[in-house]
């Protein structure tokens, strides 16, 4: 019989490295486009020291204000894999300090996205290990569970499975799934050389060619005056 909302699951299927290294250098905002713009988490969820994260999520699920899970979590972890920590977005109590980071840290993890809140800032930012997180407070977390470990779990807005793809840059971080990873990254790689054929024109001519703003200006019926003053 299975504990619902107790339950851990010690591994998973990754996605080659091949695949997941293929997206390294490939920035957050496009892949996003490329996935109707509806993909990123949270804005809210923010960088703490130099952004950018890149592997397999481990997930992570914890009642808020605990960490029991992912004390756990931190032993079952494999090189290169990222914690992504469902805390419910809770803020009031920390889930992570400067003891189990730098533990993340030695065993080689690739990173830790957490919706909820770190302690221990000035460390943590200086630590090489990329890490996201909503909010921060002095507040120590409560060590009783439930939880659970390597089940599909919401982060900052988002559905994550265990060996999802994780992309994280300087705008944001999104999840993608690996059956779907070679077309998106086709559709990303075709958006990224239009734009640098966009801003070869600007160096070359300065010029911006955009007929599709004064079509849509047409279509709103826009009034268009030569010049302003008052009356």
């Amino acid at each position: 019989m299975v504990n619902s909302g107790c339950v851990i699951y010690k591994d998973f299927k990754r996605p080659s490295k091949e695949l997941i290294e293929a997206f390294r250098g490939v920035p957050v905002a496009n892949i996003d486009d490329c996935m109707n713009r509806l993909a990123a988490v949270s804005p809210e969820i923010k960088p703490i020291g130099k952004p950018g994260v890149l592997g397999p999520a481990f997930t992570v699920k914890v009642a808020e204000g605990d960490n029991l899970m992912l004390h756990k979590a931190m032993d079952l972890a494999k090189p290169g894999d990222i914690l992504v920590i469902d805390a419910g977005g809770s803020i009031s109590r920390s889930i992570i300090g400067e003891l189990m980071t730098h533990y993340c840290v030695i065993r080689g993890l690739g990173g830790i996205l957490l919706d909820g809140s770190i302690r221990d800032y000035d460390e943590l930012a200086e630590m090489d290990i990329p890490i996201y997180a909503r909010a921060i407070t002095p507040n120590g977390p409560y060590k009783n569970g439930p939880g659970e470990i390597n089940t599909p779990i919401s982060f900052g807005g988002q559905l994550v499975r265990p060996g999802d793809i994780v992309v994280g840059d300087g705008d944001g971080v999104l999840f993608i799934r690996p059956g779907e990873a070679p077309e998106i990254l086709a559709a990303v790689k075709a958006v990224m050389e239009k734009e640098a054929g966009i801003i070869a024109t600007q160096n070359r001519e300065g010029t911006y060619p955009r007929p599709w703003v004064d079509a849509k200006l047409q279509e709103i019926g826009c009034t268009y005056f030569d010049f302003w003053e008052e009356k």
